[in-house]
């Protein structure tokens, strides 16, 4: 019972405790916590669990008749004032332990238990009834949940499809963010998709790929975070309460975002490939929508990572935000690959984005052998100026694809590991 007396007068209060005391007499055990009770009502119950501010025990025992036992032991610590008469002892207790007595005795009341003959009883007793009785078993449960891995990584997606749908700020409002971006862009560069007689004309069909992804990865992985940042307080409670492990929590954190980002990866492929007149075959149209959909779940399983790993989502906020404009400045295109410094050029290999770029553009201009003005064919540069070679294309989307699981992976280790929960 949480504190059953609050809000009561005297005469409630007593009335209540009085069916507790008859309940307790049935042989039940009660466990009750009380809030400045009167002399009758504190003298009523048993034995008493005393803790100071921060959780540690003070005293733990028997009350005895009148609060003697309780009074002994605190009138025993050298410095503590003897109980006035008809002085309630609750009230005694809670002011001879508090934090400015300590101090001013110079004693600690957690320390003073530990080292005394209630504690070391309290420590046996506990050793002696944790020990089976002859001819019965000590309780045991197979596994720590009630149900099976399988059993929680759905419920908890069940759980996330119920939040997700219930929240249309983010859902429907990215929803509609994608498309009146897929219109702008597919307007801005419309037909470009299928020029490239000069540089520019090349450069700009790639500037629009590249902007857009830059450009929606960007809002999508912040965008994120503050909705995985209150999913995880929720998960801190239910996890506490023993209702499922963080691996179950972690999938379905990560899956349930899979239909809403290919849904948006859809509208914008369909819009803006048709506005630049890209090359209308299935190969070509399967590998921008891979490539979109998979460079927009690392950018979202990013948002989602730098949260798990930060106390809240305003850090994780300042952390993506300075990694999105290193990816935008490595990606390859401001500057090329070939002209990065080669003291730098590792981490071209190292930025998500640069792959994106370099799949989109290999698979929809790298094999074409039409000659520029420049003299060089489409694919001679895209290798001599980028660095771009067709047969890289399938250690680009696999490279992607690692990216993805990675991000998830720290995503769900530091669900699992890190806890920034404040009490």
């Amino acid at each position: 019972m949480d504190e059953p007396t609050s809000g009561l007068d005297a005469r409630a209060a007593a009335i209540v405790m009085r069916t507790v005391r008859n309940t307790v007499n049935t042989g039940r055990t009660v466990v009750c916590t009380i809030h400045q009770p009167s002399i009758d009502i504190f003298e009523a119950f048993d034995e008493l669990f005393l803790m100071k501010r921060g959780g540690q025990e003070i005293y733990v025992g028997p009350l005895g008749h009148q609060s003697s036992q309780l009074i002994k032991y605190f009138e025993e610590v050298p410095g503590v004032p003897k109980i006035k008469d008809g002085y309630n002892p609750a009230t005694w207790m809670l002011e001879v332990s508090a934090s400015s007595q300590e101090q001013m005795l110079g004693v600690d009341f957690a320390e003073v238990y530990k080292n005394s003959d209630l504690y070391r009883r309290n420590k046996a007793l506990i050793q002696e009834l944790s020990v089976p009785r002859p001819g019965t078993k000590d309780l045991y449960f197979p596994t720590q949940y009630s149900q099976s891995f399988l059993v929680q990584c759905m419920a908890c997606l069940w759980k996330q499809h119920w939040s997700y749908w219930r929240n249309p700020p983010y859902t429907a409002v990215r929803f509609l963010f994608t498309t009146f971006i897929a219109l702008i862009f597919g307007t801005m560069f419309w037909d470009l998709g299928s020029k490239w007689n000069t540089q520019q004309d090349l450069i700009n069909a790639m500037g629009c790929m590249y902007a857009a992804i830059i450009f929606l990865g960007s809002q999508y992985g912040s965008t994120v975070q503050p909705v995985v940042a209150v999913e995880r307080t929720v998960f801190y409670r239910e996890k506490a309460a023993g209702m499922y492990s963080a691996l179950p929590y972690a999938f379905a954190q990560v899956l349930i975002e899979v239909p809403y980002v290919f849904v948006q990866t859809l509208v914008y492929g369909l819009i803006v490939y048709a506005m630049m007149g890209l090359d209308w075959t299935a190969e070509k149209f399967f590998w921008f929508l891979f490539f979109f959909f998979f460079s927009l779940m690392y950018f979202v399983l990013y948002g989602m990572m730098t949260v798990a790993v930060t106390p809240n989502h305003n850090i994780a906020a300042i952390i993506s935000s300075f990694f999105y404009a290193i990816w935008n400045l490595f990606s390859g295109f401001i500057v090329p690959r070939p002209r990065i410094p080669i003291w730098w050029r590792w981490y071209y290999w190292a930025t998500p984005v640069a792959y994106t770029l370099y799949g989109i553009i290999v698979s929809q201009f790298g094999e074409i052998q039409d000659v520029m003005d420049s003299g060089s064919t489409v694919e001679e540069f895209l290798k001599d100026y980028f660095g771009f070679e067709r047969s890289f294309l399938g250690a680009t989307a696999g490279i992607i694809l690692a990216f993805d699981v990675l991000f998830a992976f720290i995503f769900a280790y530091s669900i699992k590991a890190f806890n920034f929960q404040r009490r």
